[in-house]
């Protein structure tokens, strides 16, 4: 049997302002064209399908595109719910949908498993939606379900428990935080966020394959248990990570394979650092014309309008920061420590420019500029 393990597809999503939808679409097309490719028998959604609790009518378009493209193939496909997601609006959709996708949200049939049959028998299918432990624990008033790690650990015991009830190979679908994880760092949201607290990689002992979503970049934990991130950059922290998913294939024993099946990059990420001016002028980096840019300019103090002037060589420029060079180095002082120990008026001042311009005072221009007001007010008050 083969299998693709996607997940984290969100839905609906933008990129630093500017929306996905289009880019997605064609992604996810070109994993249909892999799944017919490789006579994929089971497609894996493993959470995170929509951004939003409450996503727009054009993401539910573009879902029901590419599973009714999926089913078409002649695979099945087995969809769970992320901490993303609204489990109830996502489960009631399933509703509507054809027989041979399963949509799974329904934390009391965690151990009711999707079964499909190859040449060598069964092979249960357990879905793990996305589990808040203050929202699922009235299910099991017995455990003692705190936090997500103690969550996760009593769903994968009524999956092992599935497993004894339904013999033959078997498959998990969650969405968590598993210990041994890289994560990546630079997300618009924190990747943690909701609660997500580590999950012991033993809590996922059992079945002969783990599919994990969650984390944006595919990361493998053991040969059986991985990540296969999201299909398409959703930050600048993601740019150097491949976007694709796993295929895996189940012999009459249990796991034979994992290979990695590559998707196409929409428009590429980049990040350009250097002073602002270098960034507008270097020849070298004009190739970057079409990517989505990040400009970091080392200027010491923050240019005029940089968006608006990195857009008209760079149009699809996303984000600018300012990072001066040598501004580490600058004592690691809080703006009410300098405030605290300055003296004069004009100490004050160079504090709040250091402050504001990530430790650059004031020029010799601005220093005489700065001693012309204070005199002026000095006399001004005298005359009182």
């Amino acid at each position: 049997m083969r299998i693709l393990h996607t997940s984290d597809w969100h839905i609906g999503r933008t990129f630093h302002g500017h929306a996905t939808l289009d880019a997605l679409g064609a992604v996810l097309e070109a994993l249909v064209a892999q799944v017919r490719e490789n006579d994929v028998d089971v497609v894996i959604v493993a959470g995170d399908v929509f951004d939003s609790a409450t996503p727009a009518a054009s993401a539910y378009t573009l879902l029901d595109d590419a599973l009714v493209a999926l089913h078409e193939t002649g695979a099945t496909v087995i969809v769970t719910s992320g901490n993303h997601d609204s489990a109830a609006r996502l489960g009631f959709h399933s509703r509507l949908l054809r027989e041979g996708i399963h949509v799974l949200t329904d934390p009391t049939a965690i151990a009711s498993p999707v079964t499909v049959d190859d040449e060598h028998g069964h092979v249960r299918f357990f879905g793990v939606p996305y589990l808040e432990p203050a929202i699922v624990r009235q299910h099991w008033p017995e455990a003692s379900l705190k936090n997500q790690a103690q969550t996760m650990a009593h769903a994968m015991d009524l999956v092992r428990e599935g497993i004894a009830q339904n013999p033959g190979r078997s498959v998990a679908i969650a969405h968590c935080f598993a210990a041994g994880v890289d994560a990546t760092t630079g997300l618009e949201r924190e990747v943690r966020q909701g609660g997500l607290d580590v999950v012991p990689l033993a809590v996922f002992d059992g079945p002969d394959y783990v599919a994990l979503g969650h984390i944006h970049g595919r990361q493998r934990l053991s040969d059986r248990v991985r990540y296969s991130g999201a299909p398409l950059h959703y930050s600048f922290g993601e740019q150097h990570k491949e976007r694709g998913s796993w295929l895996v294939e189940l012999d009459a024993e249990g796991l034979a394979s994992a290979e990695w099946l590559a998707l196409p990059v929409p428009r590429r990420l980049v990040t350009l650092t250097g002073p602002l001016a270098e960034i507008l002028t270097d020849e070298k980096i004009a190739a970057h014309a079409d990517d989505w840019v990040c400009a970091v300019y080392t200027d010491p103090v923050p240019q005029h309008e940089p968006m608006r002037r990195l857009r008209e060589r760079f149009p699809f420029c996303a984000l600018v920061q300012h990072a001066p060079a040598g501004a580490d180095a600058v004592e690691e002082r809080s703006y009410a420590q300098r405030l605290h120990g300055a003296v004069t008026d004009t100490e004050r001042i160079e504090a709040f420019l250091e402050h504001v311009r990530a430790g650059a005072g004031a020029t010799d221009r601005e220093a005489e500029l700065i001693r012309e007001v204070l005199d002026d007010r000095v006399r001004a008050e005298a005359l009182v």
